[in-house]
């Protein structure tokens, strides 16, 4: 067996089995801590939403288990085991130019790869969601939803697919800088052409017509010096009963968004306070910090690739026996997460610092008393866990804990009032 290939199988247990006894120390916690709310939350949330939220966490982990066997079992198959050396010499069998051959090999593998994923999205969806009481979605527009996200990712996908592979053909020894470059700018253009363009084939928005509420928010916004677009609301719960909030857009192109329950789950000054939560992100940088990182990692993976694709070990270490450059991308898109999957608690960490730094500037900008009580509605609204074990939390969570946060909001609200 090449060298490479075993270096890959050693990786694959080892992020398999780390994910796995993870998760098995978090179904442990939670059903350890299920007979009791927490002190902190137990005039708020009562005993059986706790136990509903730890009854819908354990069965998210071992549905989301599930999927990790099987999804690791599949990308054996897909390289080891020559599922896509069978579709290589498939589309070659075509004798296609190989730019076209890249498109049709990558479609292909997205094709089936999407059939695969189908039954655990419904039962997702249909079965674990259903059966907690947050699913709204029918099957007409669960299957809606797929048409339009089918037809969109062609749409889209298609161009910047025979964009990158021409690079990656015809641009010469720095090509991989150049498709950097050109995915970079698809980036910011999605950025800028979802809120306007792709959210309302999905969903409806309309402006916000609580007057009162709107007004808090414009002088809100005036405070933090926060200019958007407008201040909408999105019909969320027709798929779901899970509430949020987000602003999108880019430059002049800002939206505030609220999910329509969530308006209906919190006061005026809640909200406010979960908005002021969110352009803490806006003005602490952290959008900004984020697009620069995803820059630059995105550079060092084009640079990786870049190398890769001129190695022979790569491609036969991986189940292929020929070389191309549509074997390459798409190799290092399916095999690059199992050799970065232990550098997730340094991006998790990195967010975790952010929610706190947001929850500090809403401290100062609201009421932090309105956002404690939002985030235990929003807790048991959407069942989180209030009791996350510690391990699993660090390793994965891109918020803290709910009672590490409400401690820290407390202090700070504290520490506010003193100055």
């Amino acid at each position: 067996m090449p060298l490479f290939s075993t270096l890959f199988i050693i990786m694959i247990l080892l992020a398999t089995m780390t994910h796995l006894w993870l998760s098995s120390r978090q179904i442990k916690h939670v059903q350890q801590h299920r007979q009791h709310t927490p002190p902190a939350f137990a005039e708020k949330i009562s005993l059986d939403e706790h136990q509903k939220a730890a009854d819908y966490t354990i069965a998210k982990e071992k549905l989301g288990n599930i999927e990790l066997v099987f999804g690791t079992i599949l990308l054996l198959i897909w390289t080891l085991g020559g599922g896509l050396e069978f579709v290589d010499q498939y589309i070659r069998g075509f004798q296609l130019s190989p730019l076209y051959a890249g498109v049709a090999f990558i479609l292909l593998i997205g094709f089936i790869s999407s059939i695969i994923d189908t039954p655990i999205s419904l039962y997702n969806t249909f079965v674990l969601e259903e059966k907690f009481g947050f699913n709204r979605t029918t099957f007409k527009t669960w299957l809606i939803d797929l048409v339009k996200q089918t037809l969109l990712g062609l749409l889209i996908g298609i161009p910047l697919i025979m964009t990158i592979l021409w690079l990656m053909n015809s641009a010469g020894k720095y090509w991989w800088f150049y498709a950097w470059a050109v995915w970079m700018g698809f980036s910011f253009l999605m950025l800028w052409a979802y809120p306007a363009f792709i959210a309302p084939l999905f969903n409806k928005f309309s402006q916000l017509e609580n007057q009162s509420l709107k007004q808090r928010i414009e002088q809100l916004m005036t405070r933090c010096g926060f200019i958007s677009k407008g201040i909408l609301v999105m019909d969320g719960s027709k798929r779901s009963s899970h509430g949020n909030a987000y602003f999108t857009g880019l430059g002049n192109n800002k939206q505030i968004v609220f999910f329509d329950n969530l308006l209906d789950s919190l006061d005026d000054e809640e909200v406010e306070a979960v908005l002021a939560h969110e352009l803490g992100h806006f003005k602490k940088k952290h959008i900004v910090k984020r697009l620069i990182a995803t820059t630059i990692i995105s550079l060092i993976g084009f640079a990786v690739l870049g190398y890769l694709m001129q190695q022979d070990w790569f491609y036969h270490g991986l189940g292929m026996s020929h070389t191309s450059i549509y074997a390459a991308l798409v190799l290092f898109s399916i095999a690059s997460p199992v050799f970065t999957f232990f550098l997730s608690p340094i991006s998790a960490k990195i967010s975790r610092k952010h929610e706190f730094e947001a929850d500090d500037f809403a401290a100062q900008q609201a009421d932090a008393q309105k956002l404690v009580d939002a985030l235990v509605k929003l807790y048991k609204d959407n069942a989180n866990t209030l009791t996350p074990d510690p391990l699993h939390s660090a390793y994965y969570d891109s918020h803290p804990p709910a009672p590490v946060r409400i401690e820290h909001l407390l202090a700070s609200s504290t520490s506010n009032k003193r100055t």
